[in-house]
């Protein structure tokens, strides 16, 4: 008990966190491995849910040790491994899994208890999904990260949950809208009712833009339902000078989502930049690109 409690002691000490983000996320430990949750989420009992770090998992070297992607240089057989203690983590087995097909798209598709193991047990056979959503429980859904942003969706009145992976290409097209509006069509959920996480990603501090990026985001600010929000494109996107600007993925997916509908009350925002953090969680451009993947799930009860 002495040691776990020391480990967790250590990964608290060295999580670095952004100030003046509220309510952020927890910090968990279970069998060895660390592991990020959104209290506001956890306290409505209706789910499972969390972010995988770096530790617990039986991966080596860059890829240490809860490395969760198959095509990254790993063995099967450690990604098995790390998938089925992430699943133990969450409450199911790595058979009641459905992966994302993730290639920067806002596609999201509707799952169900058919399409569990998709993409750990058995072959995937659907292409091009970054976001998923399902009604069913026991149904375990995931997406996949080392600098994107995770968001995390539960419908509490239909009781529904949806999960989608919004890089800078996703959140300049509205995946969050896109995720609210594709769970309102097939359950019937409210935005004013749904609960949303922004989840660990790379942070404004880490995150330098080229003007092509910058002009994205001009572009989607400039849409009705962001010219309504209580603040701008000054708050996400900061010019350096140089053609170069700094680009804050939280408060962007933040607005994106309060663009839907859905309230700002309703919507916990991680604190947790991946970048920041190397030690804990996987870095694309912290790493220069040799990294595993974290993953985020999510499971009705």
């Amino acid at each position: 008990m002495r040691e776990k409690e020391a480990m967790r002691r250590k990964a608290m000490d060295c999580l670095k966190r952004k100030p003046g983000i509220r309510p952020g996320m927890r910090l968990n430990e279970k069998n060895g491995a660390e592991y990020l949750t959104f209290p506001a989420i956890s306290e409505t009992g209706l789910v499972s849910h969390l972010m995988t770090t770096r530790s617990g998992g039986v991966s080596e070297g860059e890829l240490g040790s809860m490395n969760l992607s198959f095509t990254r240089g790993d063995r099967k057989e450690n990604v098995e491994e790390n998938f089925r203690r992430a699943a133990a983590l969450l409450g199911c087995g790595p058979e009641d899994i459905v992966c994302s097909d993730q290639t920067h798209t806002v596609n999201i598709r509707r799952v169900t208890a058919a399409d569990k193991g998709k993409g750990v047990t058995r072959p995937k056979d659907y292409r091009d999904v970054d976001g998923l959503i399902t009604d069913e429980p026991g149904v375990a859904l995931a997406t996949f990260y080392a600098d994107c942003v995770p968001l995390l969706f539960v419908d509490p009145v239909r009781r529904a949950v949806g999960l989608s992976h919004s890089g800078w290409r996703g959140t300049a097209q509205g995946m969050g809208a896109r995720t609210a509006e594709a769970m309102e069509k097939a359950f019937g959920s409210r935005p004013e009712d749904l609960l949303a996480g922004i989840g660990p990603s790379i942070c404004r501090d880490c995150y330098e833009v080229s003007g092509d990026v910058a002009e994205a985001f001009r572009a989607l600010f400039a849409g009705e339902a962001f010219r309504k929000l209580p603040f701008g494109l000054e708050r996400v996107l900061y010019e350096k000078g140089g053609g170069k600007y700094q680009l804050d993925l939280w408060k962007a997916n933040e607005a994106v989502l309060l663009s839907a509908g859905i309230r700002a009350e309703h919507i916990s925002m991680t604190d947790v930049c991946t970048c920041c953090n190397p030690d804990l969680l996987f870095s694309h451009r912290a790493s220069g690109g040799r990294r595993g993947n974290l993953g985020m799930f999510v499971m009705l009860l």
